[in-house]
């Protein structure tokens, strides 16, 4: 099948982002085709191959060649253990994830996924969107445990992903951060997108995009707070960055500034957060539908430690 090639003309509303970004939500292809093709030499500009970490301007023209859509890479099916299925039924299957796997592939991880974890258990998911996101409306974070919620048909794919994007779908989260947040309780509003030096971290940034976190202090322990939040918007690695951004990163979550020494006393070796309630409308009967996940063995452990008084 030949390969399509195909020119286009930024528009305004994207001006300023990143290629990849622009490009993923443009062409409704994944940030990994993109990647790859940008990695190829097959996106370019003005004559020139572009990089995934410039930035398109309102106007410019951008050339690609297209992947082969008829030859699709197979997923790994990596059954994962501690994956727990919450609630199923012909439309939706919502699961517990467990720490250490992702939603799905992408590029540079190469660990079980929970599209792979689920196909491998014999689980349908819709086939709308890129190959490798099926049936992913939204996402947890390879070190964050918690309730997703991953579609079955293609009704129910574009149901939740409207849902999501309307702001429909009730989030909350259990972080555990560093010192006492002072107020007890608030809305961090901050707009966020990717460091602007390290490609790998997300920051706020003045030309960020809109995000909103609400927040309550649940309890005070010696020296961290354990907070239960609520996402208004869901933007890649939000609840760290915010917190961070106040100078109270999660406990064990040395990339965006936590104290090692913190996370070594209470054996975290990842982001102290959890995704505990879920809420939607059910796509096909428009029924409510409430889930809660209790934290995992790690979680609880660290709390243990607070309890015994292990920190000074």
């Amino acid at each position: 099948m030949a390969r399509e090639f195909r020119t286009l003309e930024i528009p305004e509303g994207i001006d300023g982002e990143r290629v990849d970004s622009a490009l993923t939500r443009m062409l409704g292809l994944s940030r990994t085709t993109i990647t790859r093709l940008i990695e190829a030499g097959e996106i370019t500009s003005n004559g020139h191959a572009v990089a995934k970490s410039e930035r398109v301007i309102a106007g410019q023209v951008v050339e690609i060649l297209l992947p082969d859509m008829s030859i699709g890479e197979p997923i790994p099916l990596t059954p994962i253990e501690g994956l727990e299925v919450v609630y199923d039924d012909d439309s939706i299957v919502v699961i517990n994830k467990p720490v250490g796997c992702a939603a799905h592939p992408s590029p540079g991880w190469t660990g079980p996924t929970v599209v792979g974890a689920l196909t491998a258990a014999g689980y349908s998911v819709a086939t709308s969107g890129a190959a490798e996101r099926a049936g992913i409306v939204h996402r947890l974070d390879v070190g964050t445990s918690g309730l997703m919620v991953v579609a079955k048909t293609d009704q129910a794919y574009s149901f939740m992903k409207h849902a999501f994007k309307n702001r429909e779908v009730e989030k909350i989260y259990n972080a555990l951060v560093q010192g006492h947040m002072d107020p007890s309780t608030g809305t961090i509003d901050a707009p966020i997108d990717r460091h602007p030096k390290e490609d790998y971290r997300f920051a706020v940034v003045a030309d960020g995009k809109s995000s909103i976190t609400h927040y309550e202090v649940i309890e005070f322990y010696r020296a961290v707070s354990l907070v239960k939040v609520e996402l208004e918007t869901g933007r890649t690695h939000q609840i760290r960055v915010h917190f961070s951004a106040l100078r109270h990163p999660l406990v064990g979550d040395l990339t965006y500034g936590a104290d090692p020494t913190l996370a070594a006393r209470l054996e975290m070796s990842r982001p102290w957060l959890h995704a505990l309630e879920l809420r939607f409308r059910h796509p096909l009967t428009n029924a409510q539908m409430d889930f809660k996940a209790p934290y995992p063995a790690d979680l609880v452990r660290a709390l243990a430690l607070l309890d015994s008084s292990v920190l000074p």
